[in-house]
C-alpha cells in the first residue's frame, strides 16, 4: 500500500470513506448468497485468556462491547475536553445542541408512535439513537473543510441524542438494577466533574490579576 493512501486513510475524510465502504460491504454481503457464512462469522466466539481472568465472548459481542466502548471513550475525551477548556466550556454553547437533541428524540418518537399506531414505548430507543460514527463519517466526507464548530455541534448533538436512548433502554428494558455499578459510574462522574471544576477555579485563580 503506498505512502499516500496510507496518509489518506489517517484523515477523517479517509476513515470515513473506509466505514462507509465496510458498511455498504456488509450490506450486501447479509443479503446475499453468503449471508450465512457472514453471520456465522459474526458467532465465531473468541477467548481473551491471561491465565488469572479469561473472557470469552462472540466477535459480533467483541465488537459491540470493546471496539465500540474504546470509540466512546475517544469520543468522550474529545467532548469532556471541549466542555472544559474548549468552544463548549461556556454553558450558553451547549445549549443549541442539547435543545437540537432534544427535538430529534422526542420527533423521532412520535413519528414512530404516529406510524405504528400505538404507544408502545419500547420501540422508541431505536428511532432515537443516532450513529455517532456514521454521522461524523458522513460530515467529514462531504464537507471535509468544514467549520470545526460544526462537527463539534453535531459531535455534541449525537452524544447527547446517544445518551438519551441509553436512558429510555434503561428505564424501558431493565428489570433488576444493577445498583452497585450504577453507584460506581456515579462516583467516578461526580469526581471527574469535581476534578474538573477544582482545574477551572485553579487556573482562573492563577490568571486572576493581583488586585
Amino acid at each position: 500500500m503506498s505512502s499516500v493512501v496510507l496518509k489518506f486513510l489517517k484523515t477523517e475524510a479517509g476513515g470515513g470513506m473506509l466505514l462507509a465502504f465496510a458498511a455498504i460491504a456488509a450490506l450486501f454481503v447479509a443479503n446475499s448468497p453468503l449471508d450465512g457464512n457472514y453471520f456465522d462469522l459474526l458467532k465465531t466466539p473468541l477467548a481473551l485468556d491471561t491465565g488469572l481472568w479469561r473472557h470469552e465472548a462472540t466477535l459480533k459481542d467483541w465488537v459491540k462491547d470493546g471496539l465500540m466502548a474504546v470509540f466512546f471513550y475517544v469520543i468522550g475525551l474529545e467532548l469532556k475536553r471541549e466542555l472544559t477548556v474548549g468552544e463548549l466550556s461556556d454553558p450558553k454553547s451547549v445549549l443549541l445542541p442539547v435543545a437540537a437533541a432534544l427535538g430529534g428524540a422526542i420527533a423521532p418518537i412520535l413519528i414512530y408512535t404516529l406510524l405504528a399506531g400505538d404507544i408502545d414505548s419500547r420501540g422508541w430507543p431505536v428511532p432515537v439513537a443516532t450513529d455517532i460514527a456514521f454521522a461524523l463519517a458522513a460530515l467529514a466526507i462531504l464537507a471535509p473543510h468544514a467549520d470545526p464548530r460544526l462537527r463539534l455541534f453535531l459531535l455534541t448533538l449525537a452524544v447527547v441524542d446517544d445518551l438519551l436512548a441509553i436512558v429510555l433502554i434503561a428505564v424501558l428494558f431493565t428489570s433488576n438494577l444493577a445498583y452497585l455499578p450504577l453507584l460506581a459510574a456515579i462516583a467516578l462522574l461526580g469526581g471527574f466533574t469535581s476534578q474538573a471544576s477544582f482545574g477551572r477555579c485553579r487556573s482562573g485563580s492563577i490568571l486572576s490579576p493581583v488586585s
